[in-house]
Protein backbone atom coordinates (compact mmCIF):
# COMPACT_ATOMS: atom_id res chain seq x y z
CA UNK A 1 0.00 0.00 0.00
CA UNK A 2 1.03 3.51 -0.84
CA UNK A 3 0.51 4.81 2.70
CA UNK A 4 2.68 1.74 4.30
CA UNK A 5 5.51 3.08 1.82
CA UNK A 6 5.31 6.87 2.78
CA UNK A 7 5.60 5.45 6.47
CA UNK A 8 8.81 3.05 5.76
CA UNK A 9 10.26 6.20 3.74
CA UNK A 10 9.34 8.82 7.02
CA UNK A 11 11.09 5.79 9.16
CA UNK A 12 14.26 5.84 7.27
CA UNK A 13 13.61 10.45 6.47
CA UNK A 14 13.05 10.50 10.55
CA UNK A 15 16.65 9.27 11.32
CA UNK A 16 18.43 11.34 9.00
CA UNK A 17 15.91 14.54 9.23
CA UNK A 18 19.11 17.03 10.76
CA UNK A 19 20.71 16.99 6.99
CA UNK A 20 17.61 18.28 5.17
CA UNK A 21 19.56 21.47 4.45
CA UNK A 22 22.44 19.64 2.86
CA UNK A 23 20.05 18.28 0.31
CA UNK A 24 19.58 22.15 -0.98
CA UNK A 25 22.89 23.73 -0.56
CA UNK A 26 23.62 23.65 -4.43
CA UNK A 27 20.95 25.88 -5.00
CA UNK A 28 21.66 27.84 -2.11
CA UNK A 29 25.12 28.39 -3.71
CA UNK A 30 23.29 29.80 -6.83
CA UNK A 31 20.46 31.94 -5.28
CA UNK A 32 23.69 33.32 -2.57
CA UNK A 33 25.39 34.49 -6.01
CA UNK A 34 23.02 36.71 -6.74
CA UNK A 35 21.08 37.72 -3.29
CA UNK A 36 23.18 41.17 -3.72
CA UNK A 37 19.92 42.81 -5.63
CA UNK A 38 18.21 44.34 -2.98
CA UNK A 39 21.50 46.35 -2.08
CA UNK A 40 21.97 47.31 -5.49
CA UNK A 41 17.96 48.70 -6.28
CA UNK A 42 16.77 49.20 -2.64
CA UNK A 43 19.99 49.82 -0.96
CA UNK A 44 21.92 49.18 2.25
CA UNK A 45 18.95 50.40 4.71
CA UNK A 46 16.35 48.30 3.21
CA UNK A 47 18.91 45.22 3.08
CA UNK A 48 19.80 45.79 6.30
CA UNK A 49 16.26 45.51 7.87
CA UNK A 50 15.52 42.36 5.34
CA UNK A 51 18.00 40.55 7.14
CA UNK A 52 17.27 41.39 10.91
CA UNK A 53 13.79 40.49 9.55
CA UNK A 54 14.96 36.91 8.69
CA UNK A 55 16.99 36.93 11.61
CA UNK A 56 13.65 37.70 13.93
CA UNK A 57 11.95 35.24 11.21
CA UNK A 58 14.76 31.92 12.61
CA UNK A 59 14.52 33.28 16.41
CA UNK A 60 10.84 32.89 16.51
CA UNK A 61 11.11 29.25 15.43
CA UNK A 62 13.41 28.95 18.46
CA UNK A 63 10.66 30.89 20.71
CA UNK A 64 8.19 28.15 19.97
CA UNK A 65 9.78 25.23 20.48
CA UNK A 66 10.82 26.75 23.72
CA UNK A 67 7.12 27.01 24.17
CA UNK A 68 7.19 23.25 23.25
CA UNK A 69 9.76 22.07 25.83
CA UNK A 70 9.22 23.92 28.07
CA UNK A 71 6.38 21.98 29.05
CA UNK A 72 6.11 18.36 28.16
CA UNK A 73 7.87 15.74 30.25
CA UNK A 74 10.41 13.53 29.86
CA UNK A 75 10.40 11.40 26.78
CA UNK A 76 8.87 13.24 24.45
CA UNK A 77 9.56 16.07 21.68
CA UNK A 78 13.28 15.56 21.92
CA UNK A 79 15.96 15.54 19.12
CA UNK A 80 16.23 11.63 18.68
CA UNK A 81 17.48 9.45 15.95
CA UNK A 82 14.17 6.94 16.96
CA UNK A 83 10.53 7.24 17.34
CA UNK A 84 10.38 7.47 21.00
CA UNK A 85 6.83 8.76 22.96
CA UNK A 86 6.35 8.32 26.59
CA UNK A 87 3.19 10.22 26.54
CA UNK A 88 0.75 11.73 24.25
CA UNK A 89 1.43 15.45 24.20
CA UNK A 90 -2.21 17.28 23.38
CA UNK A 91 -1.88 19.84 25.62
CA UNK A 92 -0.12 23.60 25.10
CA UNK A 93 1.37 23.43 21.51
CA UNK A 94 0.45 20.40 20.68
CA UNK A 95 -3.68 21.55 21.42
CA UNK A 96 -3.05 23.92 18.20
CA UNK A 97 -1.45 21.94 15.97
CA UNK A 98 -0.11 18.03 16.04
CA UNK A 99 3.27 18.41 15.24
CA UNK A 100 4.74 21.84 16.32
CA UNK A 101 8.42 21.78 16.41
CA UNK A 102 8.44 20.80 12.78
CA UNK A 103 6.19 24.05 11.97
CA UNK A 104 8.47 25.74 14.48
CA UNK A 105 11.57 24.53 13.10
CA UNK A 106 9.69 25.63 9.32
CA UNK A 107 9.69 29.07 11.05
CA UNK A 108 13.96 28.79 11.60
CA UNK A 109 14.46 26.98 8.01
CA UNK A 110 12.25 30.40 6.95
CA UNK A 111 14.26 32.61 8.32
CA UNK A 112 17.57 30.89 6.74
CA UNK A 113 15.89 30.63 3.44
CA UNK A 114 14.82 34.43 2.85
CA UNK A 115 18.36 35.56 4.13
CA UNK A 116 19.20 34.58 0.10
CA UNK A 117 16.25 37.07 -0.94
CA UNK A 118 15.16 34.76 -3.86
CA UNK A 119 11.70 33.64 -4.62
CA UNK A 120 12.71 30.76 -6.45
CA UNK A 121 15.17 29.08 -3.53
CA UNK A 122 12.30 29.70 -1.08
CA UNK A 123 9.54 28.22 -3.40
CA UNK A 124 11.94 25.66 -3.65
CA UNK A 125 12.84 25.13 -0.11
CA UNK A 126 9.36 25.18 1.37
CA UNK A 127 8.31 22.04 -1.39
CA UNK A 128 11.62 20.46 -0.04
CA UNK A 129 10.87 20.73 3.45
CA UNK A 130 7.22 19.38 3.15
CA UNK A 131 7.88 16.37 0.70
CA UNK A 132 10.26 15.55 2.99
CA UNK A 133 8.62 16.48 6.58
CA UNK A 134 4.73 14.87 5.42
CA UNK A 135 6.73 11.00 5.49
CA UNK A 136 7.92 12.31 8.59
CA UNK A 137 4.69 13.36 9.76
CA UNK A 138 2.97 10.23 8.65
CA UNK A 139 5.41 7.87 10.29
CA UNK A 140 5.17 9.47 13.42
CA UNK A 141 0.96 9.62 13.41
CA UNK A 142 1.22 6.08 12.44
CA UNK A 143 3.84 5.22 15.57
CA UNK A 144 1.29 7.52 17.87
CA UNK A 145 -1.82 5.77 16.19
CA UNK A 146 -0.23 1.87 16.64
CA UNK A 147 0.77 3.17 20.45
CA UNK A 148 -2.41 5.36 21.96
CA UNK A 149 -5.33 4.09 19.70
CA UNK A 150 -8.76 5.95 19.98
CA UNK A 151 -7.07 8.20 22.54
CA UNK A 152 -4.97 9.28 19.50
CA UNK A 153 -7.47 9.18 16.92
CA UNK A 154 -9.81 11.83 18.88
CA UNK A 155 -6.66 14.51 19.61
CA UNK A 156 -6.04 14.01 15.74
CA UNK A 157 -9.60 14.34 14.66
CA UNK A 158 -9.90 18.24 16.41
CA UNK A 159 -6.14 19.30 15.96
CA UNK A 160 -4.57 20.67 12.57
CA UNK A 161 -1.67 18.82 11.01
CA UNK A 162 0.76 21.96 10.88
CA UNK A 163 -0.41 25.25 10.75
CA UNK A 164 -2.20 26.14 14.03
CA UNK A 165 -5.68 27.26 14.87
CA UNK A 166 -5.31 30.18 17.67
CA UNK A 167 -8.22 28.74 19.70
CA UNK A 168 -8.68 26.12 21.90
CA UNK A 169 -5.80 26.24 24.44
CA UNK A 170 -5.38 23.74 26.35
CA UNK A 171 -2.97 24.35 29.15
CA UNK A 172 -0.18 21.98 29.98
CA UNK A 173 -0.55 20.05 33.50
CA UNK A 174 3.35 20.93 34.08
CA UNK A 175 4.63 24.25 34.74
CA UNK A 176 6.98 26.01 32.26
CA UNK A 177 10.51 25.33 32.52
CA UNK A 178 13.08 27.85 31.07
CA UNK A 179 15.71 25.58 32.43
CA UNK A 180 14.76 22.72 30.70
CA UNK A 181 14.74 25.16 27.63
CA UNK A 182 18.12 26.37 28.33
CA UNK A 183 19.24 22.52 28.53
CA UNK A 184 17.39 21.48 25.14
CA UNK A 185 17.51 24.51 22.87
CA UNK A 186 20.87 26.48 23.17
CA UNK A 187 22.49 24.65 20.21
CA UNK A 188 19.47 26.21 18.02
CA UNK A 189 20.10 29.41 18.94
CA UNK A 190 23.79 29.16 18.81
CA UNK A 191 23.03 27.60 15.02
CA UNK A 192 21.29 30.22 13.97
CA UNK A 193 24.31 33.09 15.31
CA UNK A 194 26.60 31.27 13.34
CA UNK A 195 24.38 30.66 10.31
CA UNK A 196 23.54 34.50 10.51
CA UNK A 197 27.03 35.59 10.72
CA UNK A 198 28.80 33.53 8.33
CA UNK A 199 26.42 34.22 5.60
CA UNK A 200 26.10 37.70 6.30
CA UNK A 201 30.46 37.82 6.27
CA UNK A 202 30.01 35.95 2.99
CA UNK A 203 28.03 38.11 1.44
CA UNK A 204 30.34 41.31 2.64
CA UNK A 205 33.38 38.98 1.50
CA UNK A 206 32.07 37.88 -1.97
CA UNK A 207 29.65 40.12 -3.11
CA UNK A 208 30.69 43.54 -2.13
CA UNK A 209 34.84 43.04 -1.91
CA UNK A 210 34.74 43.84 1.35
CA UNK A 211 37.65 43.07 4.21
CA UNK A 212 36.18 41.35 7.17
CA UNK A 213 37.75 44.67 9.59
CA UNK A 214 35.62 47.08 7.19
CA UNK A 215 32.54 44.76 7.63
CA UNK A 216 32.42 44.44 11.11
CA UNK A 217 32.89 48.31 11.67
CA UNK A 218 30.11 48.51 9.24
CA UNK A 219 27.80 45.75 10.43
CA UNK A 220 28.83 45.30 14.49
CA UNK A 221 25.49 43.27 15.78
CA UNK A 222 26.59 40.25 13.57
CA UNK A 223 29.73 40.21 15.94
CA UNK A 224 27.74 40.71 18.66
CA UNK A 225 24.93 37.87 18.26
CA UNK A 226 27.72 35.44 17.23
CA UNK A 227 29.61 36.82 20.61
CA UNK A 228 26.75 36.07 22.79
CA UNK A 229 25.97 33.00 21.06
CA UNK A 230 29.16 31.97 21.62
CA UNK A 231 29.28 32.64 25.11
CA UNK A 232 25.59 31.01 25.77
CA UNK A 233 27.01 27.94 24.00
CA UNK A 234 29.96 27.21 26.21
CA UNK A 235 28.06 28.77 29.43
CA UNK A 236 25.09 26.23 28.99
CA UNK A 237 26.90 23.52 27.56
CA UNK A 238 29.56 23.41 30.90
CA UNK A 239 26.67 23.35 32.78
CA UNK A 240 24.75 20.97 31.77
CA UNK A 241 27.68 18.28 31.04
CA UNK A 242 29.45 18.94 34.19
CA UNK A 243 26.82 20.30 36.98
CA UNK A 244 23.17 19.72 38.03
CA UNK A 245 21.68 23.18 37.42
CA UNK A 246 19.62 22.28 34.56
CA UNK A 247 18.65 19.44 35.99
CA UNK A 248 14.61 19.56 36.17
CA UNK A 249 12.74 16.17 37.76
CA UNK A 250 10.71 14.77 35.43
CA UNK A 251 12.38 16.23 32.13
Amino acid sequence: MLKNELVRQGNWLFRWRSYLPLVIVPVAVIAFMQSDWVNRVLGDTVEDVWDYACFAIAFSGLVVRGLIVGFVPRGTSGRTSEQKAEALNTTGMYSQMRHPLYFANFLVFLGFMLVFKSVVFVLFGTVAYFLYYERIMLAEEAFLEDKYGDRYRRWAEKTPVFLPRLSGWVRPALPFSFKTVLRREYPGFYLITIFFFVVEWLEAFVLDKESFVAWIAEEPAWLAFLVVGTFTYVGLRVARKHTSWLAVAGR
